[in-house]
């Protein structure tokens, strides 16, 4: 996650030069660097916390699996459940990428 905000405070230091450049040439800007550091946070801090809850949730199912063997592909549903919150933090983020000027 540090990482995530170096490159995120990286990024919003190079496109403040390119926003005020935009702003003197009379366009209309958007803080590229707030949009960066948001998709940033978005895939990452929904990363660590899906990456938690899928640690858990394993562990778990190997303790149970380890008891009842039986019980193992109802407790799949359930991991699915903790990575769908990754995917759509990912979707959001690509959404906040598409509004930068210049993405896509």
């Amino acid at each position: 996650m540090v990482l995530t905000m170096l490159v995120a405070g990286a990024l919003n230091v190079g496109c403040a030069a390119a926003a005020e450049e935009a702003a003197a040439a009379g366009q209309k800007t958007i803080d590229f660097g707030m949009l960066a550091m948001g998709a940033g946070l978005a895939i990452g801090i929904a990363g660590f916390g899906a990456g938690i809850g899928l640690g858990m949730g394993v562990s778990s199912i190997a303790a149970a699996g380890v008891e009842r063997p039986e019980l193992i592909g109802r407790f799949f549903i359930y991991i699915v459940f903790i990575e769908a919150i990754a995917i759509y933090a990912l979707i959001v983020s690509i959404f906040i990428i598409m509004m930068l000027p210049g993405a896509f």
